[in-house]
């Protein structure tokens, strides 16, 4: 539905985010690593159209991102569920599941996740 240009427009957080990003897949593909290319080829299929869609997989990549405390993964993914058409209930749901699933320890990454909401959804 939207294009990363589009994130980028709407939310400063976003643009940081997702230029940085960009850098440093950049330096990680100089290196021209085969094992790592494969490892992020599975890691892209993962997310696409299946028996699943692709906006549920990106909401159960944000649980998983919010359990494990990566603030990356989880910035990464309310990117791509905005993207993808998610609302931001949606967004804030799964983010309650995995703040139930790993307790209050979740509560700091979900705040900066909650900032990004804000500013894509405003």
């Amino acid at each position: 539905m939207f294009s990363e240009a589009e994130a980028k427009t709407k939310s400063p957080l976003a643009a940081a985010f997702l230029d940085e990003r960009s850098r440093l897949n950049g330096i990680v593909d100089e290196a021209d690593n085969k094992l790592l290319k494969r490892i992020y080829n599975v890691d892209h299929n993962a997310y696409l159209e299946g028996a699943l869609p692709a906006r549920t997989k990106e909401l159960m990549g944000l649980v998983a991102s919010a359990t494990l405390r990566c603030d990356d993964c989880i910035s990464y993914h309310v990117i791509q569920a905005w993207r993808l058409g998610c609302t931001r209930q949606e967004q804030e749901e799964s983010i309650n599941v995995a703040t139930v699933v790993s307790g209050t320890i979740v509560i700091p990454h979900l705040r900066r996740a909650y900032a990004l909401l804000q500013e894509l959804y405003s």
